[in-house]
């Protein structure tokens, strides 16, 4: 979900350009296991570092946790990205330096704007700790426009009902971010941004949005047909702009739909994210000797790598 888990390693494994029209690249994750589940990252990756404005894609799950077991993601730094969290099953409790505290659940999204510099942890709240649960999560982070690099911290949370779903023709989509398929979310954009989940019933077909610079996709589980070609789960598959794309759905299949326009090159290192590498350099010395706000109620803190 975060480098803290990875350690800001990035995926390894991307495919040559493939040889299907239309298709440009499919990413293989780099899997972890972390003690009974596992994460799996896409982006960044060797040779494609950016879809549209994202920066950075985490698969959690699903997993499932005995009584008295969850997720802990220690207090941790952030510059010049947007994360963005979203939950299929569970819930995760958000802090930071702001004096936030959000728990976060199934269809709903955080938005944590880092700007200059800003804190957080992810917890398994108490309660749900000792009952046991299901986690089955995303986090992707969105690099945000040089000019809001060093903008204020800020967080917002957004309901399920902020966030507009439709379904037709065995087809059931939910815009998390941006606007598409006649819906808008009301999730705050900081340069054109598209993220959606998608729901394919067997048979059914989806027309992907060819006025979107960057598009790709990401299958949770199942398998859809795209440009006679097989997606299976656990892959992104970017595509080539402004070709017509169609998916469809050969069992039913959960994926997301990312992209947008792009905002350049960046540096991410760790949990940093900056046009600008002298960024990086100020805020990893801020953090290693506690200029950076921190979380309240948290006495843990994950240091800088090595």
């Amino acid at each position: 979900m975060t480098s803290d888990l990875l350690m800001g390693k990035e995926c390894r494994s991307a495919k040559e350009p493939h040889p299907r029209p239309g298709i440009s690249t499919i990413l293989e994750p780099v899997e972890k296991d972390l003690g009974g589940f596992v994460v799996r990252r896409l982006l960044p990756a060797v040779g494609r570092k950016m879809v549209g404005p994202f920066v950075f894609f985490d698969h959690l799950g699903p997993v499932d946790f005995s009584p008295g077991v969850g997720i802990d993601v220690r207090p941790h730094p952030h510059i010049g990205l947007a994360t963005v969290t979203y939950l299929f099953e569970g819930e995760i409790v958000h802090r930071d330096s702001l004096g936030k505290q959000q728990t976060i659940r199934a269809n709903e999204i955080n938005l944590m704007t880092a700007g200059r510099g800003i804190a957080h942890s992810e917890r398994t709240g108490a309660e749900l700790r000792r009952q046991g649960h299901r986690l089955h999560a995303l986090q992707l982070w969105v690099a945000l426009p040089v000019e809001q690099e060093q903008c204020e911290p800020n967080f917002h949370h957004y309901d399920t009902n902020r966030l507009p779903t439709l379904e037709q023709d065995g087809v059931f989509l939910r815009v998390l971010i941006g606007a598409a398929f006649g819906l808008r979310s009301a999730v705050v954009t900081f340069s054109p941004t598209l993220f959606a989940e998608v729901v394919l019933q067997k048979g059914a077909s989806l027309t992907l949005p060819n006025d979107i610079a960057q598009r790709a996709v990401y299958l949770l589980s199942g398998a859809v047909l795209c440009q006679g070609y097989r997606l299976e789960p656990h892959r992104m598959t970017i595509f080539d702009a402004e070709k017509e794309v169609i998916v469809r759905g050969e069992e039913e299949t959960r994926l997301v739909l990312i992209g947008g326009d792009s905002i350049g090159k960046r540096t991410v290192w760790w949990n940093l994210v900056a046009s600008d590498r002298a960024l990086i350099e100020q805020a990893k010395l801020d953090w290693s000797e506690g200029r950076f706000p921190m979380v309240a109620g948290e006495t843990e803190f994950i240091p800088l790598p090595e």
